[in-house]
C-alpha cells in the first residue's frame, strides 16, 4: 500500500472520540493509519496546519499530503469511499 490515513484528534474532542473506533478497524483491516493526538505532538499538528478536529489526512508513505478532510460522525464505509476516492 502506498498511501495512509494520520487522524488527527483530541481526548476532550468528542467527535474524534465516535471516529476512533472508526479508524483503529481501518488498521486492523490493513490500512496504515496513525493517530495523532494534538494535545501532544505539536510538531505534526504545525507541520500539517490542523485548525480543527477531527482531521484526517491521505498521504503518501513520505508524509506527504494528498488530500484532508473532516471527519466527524463518519462511518466506515464514508472513510473508505474518501481514502479511496
Amino acid at each position: 500500500m502506498n498511501k495512509g490515513i494520520l487522524f488527527f484528534n483530541a481526548p476532550w474532542c468528542q467527535p474524534c472520540q465516535v471516529l476512533k473506533p472508526v479508524i483503529e478497524q481501518l488498521g486492523r483491516d490493513g490500512i496504515n493509519v496513525k493517530s495523532i493526538n494534538t494535545e501532544y505532538d505539536a510538531m505534526n499538528t504545525e507541520r500539517y496546519q490542523i485548525k480543527s478536529i477531527p482531521t484526517l489526512i491521505l498521504t503518501d508513505l513520505n508524509g506527504n499530503e494528498i488530500k484532508r478532510t473532516q471527519a466527524g460522525g463518519w462511518t466506515k464505509e464514508q472513510v473508505l469511499n474518501w481514502f479511496n476516492s
